[in-house]
């Protein structure tokens, strides 16, 4: 059986395969669309009812124009994982996707838009993240000598950099917490009251796909790691890969420093443009992509191996179709010469279905691409904080080890004098000898100043509202209102990483397991099928509205046994289920109301009539 006819026939992940064809990636470019499409939607087991088949015959053809199947292989390791075979790279300079000499004049443009945030970023991260600087370009950035190098040398206080760590803790368990749960699928708005429940049970099953790769794979560091980024730079980006069969998980993830892009802004405000800018050797090259035109030169002079300045572009593809433009060049078109290179630079083209690359903002300022992020907000307190605790320690070193005085009596050395236990110092008659000087610093004024400091930095960074929301002695009441407060404070910012994170990352992952068979086609549209955001953090406001109605029900309750008969407790018990998150088998299930039978109703008629 070939490997087509095993996806197709098998709903599950198609079989493991051992030693060289392991590394293979995998395509479906032999296949047409319709028979792409086909593949994916025969990928559910027997009995198993697709998303589409919940809706109406006459929807049915609509929905399968949603899930157009993806063009990428499965497990292509490198920079350019998740593309097509390559069959197009370096053949010629236009090769049916955009021209080079306009891929490298929009790169150098998103490069030279970027050039003043990088200043800025440098800032940031050396002062509350140094140990991931991931602005500055350093040697062991992109594949050079590895680094080790101490980074907190000029940091004095650790305010900052505590409570960044923090709050990127606090976002990954409060958005996408580790432990599972911050996602569900639930019918659409078009979907038929008589198949919502055969539809809800196959979604269920379908999310806890999901939620398995998603826990298998690397996504909890890469997440933390984009959070850290978010939280300092105020722009972050995930890139999401399919993983060769032999890992225990469909997907990688790669959380990309700021100093390797540059993007792009569409008019509607999308920042789905992304150049990435790489460091590779020959061999490297080579191994991402194998059909690639390598360079003739592998070697400097000093026997070294030659790094290669390798763009990887990932463009909205202007076509019809849609999709994203894939283009792996040099970036310098010089930079391949003689028999093998080609005289554009190009060494892959390709297309993705959905973009690899999920870039978020935390904040924007009209006009930017960029985002702004709490650190900036910060900085001019955390670099005075820096300031004043390094002139503290200074001054605490000049009160330890004390400052002496002595006259100038030509019997005292100052070169010859130990301050040791048990020592004699020589001096004149009438003169002081050695006397200490009195250090003119007052700790106590430099205490006030580095206290409302530090207030004012963990104010800014939300350490001291994201805390613990249940902590010990703390009423529920009080409970609640804490809640309250964290979704006014991170409203805003939710609100945009729902738009630019969190829909992106799921669409982007039900891609790769629709393209390796495991899930059928979900057009994630609001009409079939609606995705649900289940994270703490969107359960505040129903936590609140619960709590508003337990309130309310405790104060009906002072009014006497009639006012709670007014009450429709059964639906008050589901409704209060439902904003807390409980699950449906805990609850008794609802039974049909029972109709009355018509033969007794005859019957009374009957006897009435009798005479």
């Amino acid at each position: 059986m070939t490997e087509r006819q095993n996806r197709e026939a098998r709903p599950v992940r198609p079989a493991r395969k051992v030693g060289a064809a392991a590394k293979r990636a995998t395509s479906d470019r032999g296949l047409p669309d319709g028979a792409q499409r086909a593949a994916g939607r025969n990928a559910t087991g027997p009995g198993e009812t697709r998303p589409g088949d919940a809706r109406p015959s006459g929807a049915d053809q609509r929905v399968a124009t949603f899930g157009r199947m993806a063009k990428e292989p499965v497990g292509r390791l490198g920079a350019g994982a998740g593309a097509g075979t390559g069959s197009n790279a370096g053949t010629g300079a236009k090769a049916g996707g955009i021209a080079i000499a306009d891929l490298r004049a929009r790169f150098r443009a998103a490069v030279g838009q970027k050039q003043g945030w990088v200043r800025h970023w440098q800032e940031c991260y050396e002062f509350a993240l140094p140990q991931r600087n991931g602005a500055s370009e350093q040697p062991g950035a992109s594949g050079g000598v590895s680094g080790g190098e101490k980074k907190f040398d000029r940091v004095f206080d650790a305010t900052a950099p505590d409570a960044v760590e923090q709050l990127a803790a606090s976002l990954m368990a409060e958005i996408t917490p580790p432990s599972g749960g911050w996602f569900a699928f639930e019918p659409g708005g078009n979907v038929a009251d008589a198949d919502r429940d055969i539809l809800t049970a196959r979604l269920a099953r379908a999310a806890s796909i999901l939620q398995g790769h998603f826990d298998r794979s690397n996504f909890a560091v890469e997440m933390h790691q984009a959070f850290l980024d978010l939280v300092t730079a105020g722009t972050a980006c995930l890139r999401l890969e399919a993983d060769d069969f032999l890992s225990p998980s469909a997907f990688r993830f790669g959380a990309v420093p700021l100093r390797e892009l540059a993007f792009e802004e569409r008019s509607d405000g999308r920042m789905d443009a992304v150049f990435r800018k790489l460091s590779l050797t020959r061999d490297e090259i080579a191994r991402q992509w194998p059909e690639a035109r390598l360079p003739d030169r592998d070697r400097d002079e000093g026997q070294s191996p030659r790094r290669y300045a390798v763009v990887e572009a990932v463009l909205p593809d202007p076509g019809i179709s849609g999709g994203y433009q894939l283009c792996v060049f040099f970036e310098d078109d010089g930079a391949v010469s003689g028999g093998s290179g080609g005289a554009d630079g190009v060494l892959h083209r390709d297309r993705f279905e959905v973009s690899p690359y999920i870039a978020f903002r935390w904040m924007k300022a009209p006009g930017e691409v960029y985002g702004r992020s709490p650190v900036m907000k910060a900085l001019p307190d955390i670099k005075t904080a820096n300031k004043v605790v390094e002139l503290v320690l200074k001054n605490a070193s000049i009160a330890v080890t004390g400052i002496w005085q002595a006259d100038d009596d030509g019997v005292l050395n100052p070169e010859a004098i130990r301050l040791v236990p048990g020592s004699i110092i020589p001096k004149a008659v009438g003169s002081a000898g050695l006397t200490p000087l009195d250090a003119p610093g007052r700790f106590d004024v430099s205490d006030l100043v580095l206290s409302d400091l530090r207030d004012r930095i963990r104010r800014c960074l939300l350490a001291d509202r994201l805390g613990q929301s249940d902590q010990p002695g703390m009423t529920a009441t009080e409970v609640l209102e804490r809640a309250s407060e964290n979704a006014r404070l991170l409203g805003a910012t939710y609100g945009r990483l729902q738009a630019e994170l969190l829909y992106p990352l799921i669409r982007r992952a039900i891609h790769i397991l629709v393209r390796r068979g495991e899930l059928p086609d979900m057009p994630l549209d609001g009409d079939v099928v609606q995705l649900r955001h289940s994270a703490p953090l969107a359960q505040l406001p129903k936590r609140v509205q619960a709590g508003q109605a337990m309130d309310w029900l405790s104060r009906i309750a002072t009014l006497g046994p009639e006012a709670l008969g007014e009450v429709d407790m059964p639906h008050m018990v589901r409704w209060l289920a439902d904003q807390f998150g409980v699950p449906d088998h805990l609850l008794r299930p609802v039974l049909p109301p029972v109709e009355p039978s018509v033969e007794p109703m005859v019957e009374m008629a009957v006897m009435e009539d009798a005479p």
